[in-house]
């Protein structure tokens, strides 16, 4: 358990810094900006209590929003995404029983339905955090491409990310 919980650790470090050191750097078409760190917050144990979900996904957004100089947009739209998280679980996989049911993962959820998890929350963390940033509603639709968009490129980083980590986490 103990060695879970330096994995959890060190994937919060490597993340933030590949967000901070690349992804923010890259802005590509001006609309498509990946989010990769929401992948800590989808691939933590789904027996979290909700107050460390929401914890650990504000210091992770905190964290971000350090290195980025935005104005706590990604610690509040992090904390949305901990706080929905629970219920597009219950509403996408139900429940889960027996090993796979401790950490969301390909085997344990099903291709299917981890991509739906995932697509759901980062929509969901994308809308909040592209109309906090631009925080009016006269560029409505460029606002929306910019979510649907950047919400894709995400989705696929997520999804490999998913892929590569899945046996480091789930044995």
């Amino acid at each position: 358990m103990l060695r879970l919980h330096w994995r959890y650790a060190l994937l919060f470090i490597v993340l933030v810094l590949i967000q901070v050191l690349i992804l923010n750097n890259i802005l590509l078409g001006g609309y498509m900006n990946p989010q990769l760190y929401v992948l800590f917050v989808l691939m933590l144990p789904l027996n979290i209590p909700g107050w460390l979900l929401l914890l650990l996904s504000f210091v992770l957004g905190f964290v971000i929003d350090v290195f980025s100089e935005s104005m706590a947009i990604h610690a509040a739209s992090t904390v949305f995404l901990a706080f929905c998280r629970p219920a597009v679980i219950r509403i996408v996989v139900g429940t889960i029983h027996g090993e796979a049911a401790k950490i969301p993962s390909l085997s344990g959820f099903g291709n299917f339905s981890l991509i739906i998890y995932s697509l759901i929350l980062i929509l969901l963390h994308h809308s909040a955090l592209f109309f906090l940033e631009i925080f009016r509603f006269t560029e409505f639709m460029q606002t929306v491409s910019r979510i649907i968009v950047s919400s894709g490129l995400t989705l696929v980083f997520v999804v490999l990310g998913f892929a590569l980590l899945e046996r480091s986490f789930t044995r």
